[in-house]
């Protein structure tokens, strides 16, 4: 097949509803829903005006393109002395296509020369909301990608190679951002084994790890809240996913009984509000919501982390003050809180947006997005 002229993806954002830090271990569940907030990325013939690139990446979030050139399978910055922050900038970006070369090598394909374009709505300003940009730029880079070089992925595919590419930069990212990316709505999900599956990459290579089982892994749809909305509220206060779970980590928590006692806290409340969900019970799924808070609250007072800010703590107390549910979405530490509240009390929405506001909680337009990653 012939590479296509210009390729492009939009990938929808996404907030964690329950499960966060159990859903790292795998075979932890935990609930996503995909957001309309969309990271688009454009794909096209490489641009000659740099000597020697194989790949030109260009984002709205940096001053200028990045030319890189092959090296050993590898990506490298054309003649830059800073190819480490290059790197760690747009390193999602770069391992995205780096396991995409791979996959279009054993299929006896060639990467072309590239010209990747990163825009994104996932941010304000250059901050981040915490809505999933590292996800949705992986699951649209790959995708894009392939389809450039001649390779159409089936939604299972794309998120396999995505995880791989998020597996080798960030071996505790639980992957639930690239699933919601990848197909949209809400979602139940348990992550794979990612020690497993790069393991097996690097032992039979990439295109057969995508079509292997992969031990603790399950994504399946769910309904939405049955009489509810999700609000959304961004805390001006951009956190880290990854600094904070490498910080419990570092904590020596794992395998202590704190932890065994948070994970099947945990378990058991995301098992009852799928099992809420499902059935279209409003006043069960709200219950599990507060637990959640409660639970990471738990943590939060054990260990330390940070988790709930003021304006995360307001932003709950502000939602469960109307007989709603609230709860950081994510690791924490900032970006967005959630609330579930009645879709019929129009008023009890407007207070809640209000009280937000004067807690420097700033209410995000954001709606479910139904599908997951579109051309």
């Amino acid at each position: 097949m012939t590479p296509r002229r210009t390729v492009v993806r939009h990938a929808p954002g996404k907030l964690f509803v329950a499960g966060e830090y159990a859903v790292v271990d795998p075979g932890n569940p935990a609930i996503l829903v995909a957001v309309d907030r969309h990271l688009t990325v454009t794909v096209c013939a490489g641009d000659s005006g740099y000597d020697g690139a194989a790949v030109v990446i260009s984002s709205d979030l940096g001053p200028q393109a990045v030319p890189w050139r092959r090296h050993e399978g590898r990506l490298v910055v054309c003649g830059a002395d800073d190819g480490g922050r290059a790197r760690g900038a747009l390193g999602h970006v770069v391992s995205a296509i780096e396991t995409v070369g791979r996959l279009l090598t054993e299929r006896g394909l060639s990467l072309p020369t590239l010209s990747v374009s990163i825009g994104s709505r996932l941010h304000d300003n250059g901050k981040k909301y915490g809505l999933g940009s590292s996800g949705a730029v992986t699951v649209a880079t790959v995708d894009a990608v392939a389809s450039f070089g001649g390779v159409e992925l089936s939604a299972d595919e794309r998120y396999r190679l995505a995880l791989l590419a998020t597996a080798r930069i960030d071996p505790k990212a639980s992957g639930g951002d690239l699933a919601a990316s990848t197909y949209g709505g809400w979602l139940a999900y348990r992550a794979p084994d990612r020690a497993f599956v790069l393991d097996l990459a690097r032992r039979v290579g990439v295109d057969r790890t995508i079509g292997a089982p992969w031990p603790g892994h399950t994504v399946r749809r769910l309904p939405p809240p049955d009489g509810l909305t999700l609000e959304v509220g961004w805390t001006g206060e951009p956190a880290s996913t990854a600094s904070l779970v490498s910080d419990l980590h570092r904590r020596t928590w794992r395998g202590t009984a704190s932890h065994e006692k948070f994970v099947e806290t945990s378990n058991g409340l995301v098992g009852a509000a799928i099992t809420a969900l499902e059935a279209g019970d409003r006043p069960g799924l709200l219950h599990q919501i507060r637990a959640a808070r409660q639970e990471l609250a738990r943590l939060d007072d054990e260990v330390g982390l940070g988790i709930f800010t003021t304006r995360l703590t307001q932003l709950c107390d502000a939602a469960e003050a109307v007989g709603g549910a609230a709860k950081p979405s994510g690791a924490g530490g900032g970006d967005c809180g959630i609330a579930l509240l009645d879709a019929e009390a129009a008023h009890d929405i407007s207070h809640v947006r209000q009280r937000w506001a004067t807690a420097g909680v700033l209410p995000l337009p954001v709606r479910p997005a139904l599908e997951g990653i579109e051309e």
